[in-house]
């Protein structure tokens, strides 16, 4: 090459170097979102619902480059066959699931990671986290913990007690651990059974008619969550039992705050947060970062805290759904 040649050459070079330079970033891909969650069948997935429709309005406004959509199933296999069309017809780049169960679902979620979408699961976590890039979720150890120490001390470390466990899930497995670790230290709390009832309200008044035949003494039923607590309350009335001091829900559903607010039933002292708005975080988080060619921390968890009547306007929300 001759001087002249190189000159050139050298020339071309620095001046592509500098219109690079004085380019803006190139901006990320557009992001499809994907939103793949249970139908509506209780209250808390109503306000999962809710939110997760808040979250598509809000931020396709905010954001040009963003498509959500939004898939609703009624049972397991029907989520499934969701996420296999979102990946090939809707060709979605990325997912935010709320898994209808774990061991179900975590194959299908695995199969749209495998096609390069970015996975992030809400709440219910799948049995191989492999399958996901990010979880985000309440804190499901502190939801069981909470209600077993408040049991433990309003029956001065002495009773018996029955739960109402939800569906067969990591989340649900973590809570009801939670749960008997603070029992295991007052071995005179005795857990006479726990049984599912898929935090639905029907499901929990046949299980706590059942319970209700067949132990003559309960103190404190664990129910693990507001609708599932309402089912418990009417079976209760049914049977026309006096002996249980204490039903606690879980979840912070607006009823049940307000029962706690007014002092209405002596029965219900307290309940634990866990806000269906956590999947308008998870919708908000994943699709900013991927904007931004970015990725979430591997795991968030929003704080569960104990609702008394001291704090419970703090947890009253009169226009929600749930």
């Amino acid at each position: 090459m001759t001087t002249f040649t190189r000159r050139i050459a050298l020339t071309a070079v620095a001046a592509a170097a500098a219109f690079a330079i004085s380019l803006p970033a190139l901006a990320a891909e557009k992001v499809n979102l994907g939103v793949s969650i249970p139908a509506a069948t209780h209250s808390f997935m109503g306000g999962i619902n809710y939110w997760a429709n808040q979250a598509k309005k809000d931020l396709e406004k905010e954001h040009k480059d963003l498509k959500i959509t939004i898939k609703t199933a009624a049972n397991a296999p029907e989520q499934a066959n969701q996420l296999q069309d979102l990946s090939t017809v809707t060709k979605i780049n990325a997912l935010v699931v709320f898994p209808f169960e774990s061991a179900a679902l975590t194959k299908p979620v695995a199969q749209v990671k495998a096609k390069g979408a970015y996975v992030t699961v809400v709440d219910r976590g799948l049995t191989d986290t492999s399958a996901q890039d990010a979880y985000v979720a309440g804190d499901n150890t502190a939801f069981g913990k909470i209600p077993a120490e408040y049991i433990v001390k309003q029956l001065g470390g002495k009773g018996n007690v029955v739960a109402l466990r939800g569906i067969a899930t990591t989340l649900d497995n973590e809570r009801m651990d939670a749960f008997n670790a603070v029992l295991k230290g007052s071995p005179d709390i005795k857990l006479l059974d726990a049984k599912y009832a898929n935090w639905n309200r029907d499901d929990a008044f046949k299980v706590t008619q059942d319970y209700l035949t067949r132990f003559k003494q309960i103190d404190a039923i664990w129910a693990a969550d507001d609708d599932m607590a309402v089912g418990v309350l009417k079976a209760i009335a049914q049977a026309k039992r006096d002996d249980i001091k204490i039903v606690f829900g879980g979840a912070g559903a607006k009823d049940m705050v307000k029962t706690i607010m007014d002092g209405k039933d002596k029965r219900i002292g307290a309940d634990v947060s866990y806000s269906p708005k956590f999947i308008y975080d998870a919708i908000k988080l994943t699709a900013e970062a991927r904007l931004k060619g970015e990725k979430l921390p591997a795991t968030t968890i929003i704080p569960s805290v104990l609702i008394t009547k001291e704090n419970a306007k703090d947890f009253y929300h009169p226009n929600s759904p749930f």
